[in-house]
């Protein structure tokens, strides 16, 4: 017993001591919003660490029931060259869209409008969903503990609202703070995860016996085993969430060289190509995405053979596949058994944790909705620390709410929350190809359309393959639920509510929501583009009523032209003012200018 505390005390410390600090030179900027490196792994890749908890559970869970479980290995094939893949791409894309936005930046500019607003309201339900599961998961872990897994659903909505509590509070709080939290955990988590796969080792080379349980096997055909197979690999895949999100969170990152690349610049200059690809916060962001390319397939090989190996899955002996992993592995040291508590402990809290990044992503995306006429103004509300509170609020309020409606069962949400993350990750596949069509020639624009093609090719491959793979389970009313989101979106839009006008705009973008630079312009353009898509709906409602006799006059004239992008950015001169100055109010001189000042008559000329 001494001998497990004892080596949890040194992974603490080591995980503390190696946590990122802000400094108190740095306190202004990386309070209104500026994360480093270790900082951006932390509170952006928190969520795919900890899919290690569900994923692979997920997956097992569609094939072991009908004694397919050794199909595992292809899922996990196939989980890790999508991996791959779609990491490369959205690495690449950050070298131009480095301002933020993801998918949603990248459709503004290359595609239509119209695209970009329904990739905008499923990025929100998406992020949403990441809190549901990450919380109700983290409430899995905590049971599977005490052996209560699946055993009473309202545990389960309790254990989960609670923890999502918890993480809206740390968000509230800001993000230094919360980063040196969750990389601290993150610490512990690779540490203890070490230890635990080397006991797996030693028992399974010294012959620990697999678990013996009574199981009823359904038997399926072989052409049911493939939509099983594909089902366990569209579940396996739900971790992809942690690109866009990197992606659309890239703003928070701040724009400057990590210390490794520092000191590779300096130590190792012929790795120049290297270091450029890393260099400033689009590098940060490529390092967040380059831990992402490996891991999820390493971690769902692994867990794969030792839960085939020993017998054991969700809901076995009344713990979670990892739950019962974990006790195996732990086990084989001396008091064991209180680092499998801590780990099962550290599972509930790295997974509430994960909430963080959806709660960083929803402000990201939030206040850019309500620039656009999406979402009402009230919402767009930044406090002294950078937090957008209002969005996270309100984030945390449907979060409850869902959570109810799926009764705590994390199985029922992950439908919702995995369909919706492969529609972005195609968008921006097209989005890529049409800028690598306008930008490159010869090889480069061949092999990088055909890269970019096949990228969003996978993309709508796996889209069509989570709605059917997940359709007993709630796959229909997923499709449902997008169809009703892209209508009531665009309802939204050209609704009163909708309306912006250039002053407008401007008061959200540069007063509200306080952002400047780059990021302002690109979100000022894309506003006044939604605002050219909004008059064109709401022409083509007009002319649609008119066949039947039905003639309303147009309440507003055109809206200002958004004009081209680059110009926009002003790429050429980024000390130019915003592109909305033009349409401000200015002060007007009085009538005949300044009164003029009298002077007193000198004396002598009375």
């Amino acid at each position: 017993m001494l001998f497990s505390i004892g080596l949890l005390i040194v992974i603490a410390f080591l995980a503390y001591k190696a946590s990122p600090v802000e400094k108190e030179e740095n306190a202004h900027i990386h309070g209104a919003g500026q994360i480093g490196l270790l900082a951006a792994i932390a509170l952006f890749g928190v969520d795919y660490f900890t899919s290690y908890f569900y994923a692979t559970g997920e997956m097992m869970h569609a094939l072991h029931p009908y004694g397919i479980q050794e199909w595992g290995y292809i899922a996990a094939a196939i989980i890790s060259v999508a991996n791959i893949v779609f990491g490369f791409l959205y690495m690449y894309s950050l070298g131009i869209f480095n301002e933020g936005g993801g998918s949603y930046t990248a459709s503004m500019r290359y595609l239509t409008p119209g695209l970009s607003l329904v990739v905008a309201v499923v990025l929100i339900q998406d992020y949403i969903f990441t809190i549901v599961v990450s919380a109700l998961s983290g409430g899995d872990q905590l049971l599977s503990v005490l052996g209560l897994y699946g055993t009473n659903w309202i545990w389960h909505f309790l254990i989960g609202g609670i923890l999502a509590a918890i993480t809206w509070y740390l968000t509230i709080r800001g993000r230094g703070e919360s980063a040196q939290i969750v990389f601290t955990l993150l610490g512990i988590f690779v540490l203890m995860t070490l230890l635990m796969v080397g006991g797996l080792i030693y028992a399974n080379v010294n012959g620990v016996k697999a678990v013996a349980v009574e199981e009823t096997i359904k038997q399926v055909s072989f052409t049911q085993a493939l939509f099983h197979l594909l089902t366990a690999s569209m579940k396996g895949l739900v971790a992809l969430t942690g690109l866009e999100a990197m992606s659309n969170g890239i703003q928070f990152v701040i724009n400057e060289d990590a210390s490794i690349v520092k000191w590779g610049k300096k130590h190792y200059p012929k790795l120049k190509g290297v270091w450029d690809f890393y260099s400033g916060k689009a590098g940060i962001g490529r390092f967040v995405q380059t831990s992402f390319l490996f891991y999820g397939g390493l971690t769902t090989f692994m867990l794969s053979f030792f839960a085939i190996r020993f017998n054991v899955f969700d809901g076995t002996l009344g713990r979670t596949l990892v739950g019962n992993l974990a006790y195996i592995g732990f086990t084989q040291f001396p008091g064991g058994e209180i680092m499998f508590w801590v780990y099962q402990i550290l599972a509930v809290a790295l997974l509430s944790a994960a909430s963080m990044t959806a709660f960083q992503d929803l402000q990201a995306t939030e206040w850019r909705d309500v620039a656009i006429g999406e979402l009402p103004e009230f919402i767009v509300y930044r406090n002294a620390q950078g937090t957008f509170t209002r969005s996270v609020t309100i984030g945390f309020a449907a979060t409850i709410i869902i959570m109810l409606l799926v009764r705590g069962q994390t199985s029922v949400a992950v439908p919702f929350y995995g369909v919706g993350v492969f529609m972005p990750i195609m968008v921006m596949g097209l989005a890529i190809r049409r800028h690598i069509l306008e930008h490159y020639t010869g090889r480069k624009r061949a092999w990088g359309a055909f890269a970019s093609s096949v990228a969003a090719a996978l993309a709508a491959i796996v889209f069509v393959g989570q709605i059917a793979g997940k359709w007993q389970e709630g796959g229909w009313m997923v499709l449902i639920s997008f169809a009703v989101l892209v209508i009531a979106a665009n309802a939204m839009l050209i609704s009163p509510i909708g309306f912006r006008d250039p002053k407008q705009i401007h008061r959200i973008v540069r007063d509200k929501a306080r952002v400047q630079g780059a990021m302002a312009s690109i979100v000022e353009w894309q506003s006044l583009r939604m605002q050219e898509y909004r008059y064109t709906v709401l022409m083509g409602v007009t002319k649609f009523f008119e066949l039947f006799g039905v003639r309303r006059p147009v309440r507003f004239d055109p809206p200002v032209e958004a004009g081209d992008y680059d110009h926009a950015l002003h790429v050429d001169h980024p000390e130019a003012p915003s592109l909305l100055e033009q349409y401000l109010d200015k002060p007007q001189p009085k009538l005949g200018g300044s009164p003029k000042q009298t002077e007193p008559v000198p004396h002598d000329a009375m």
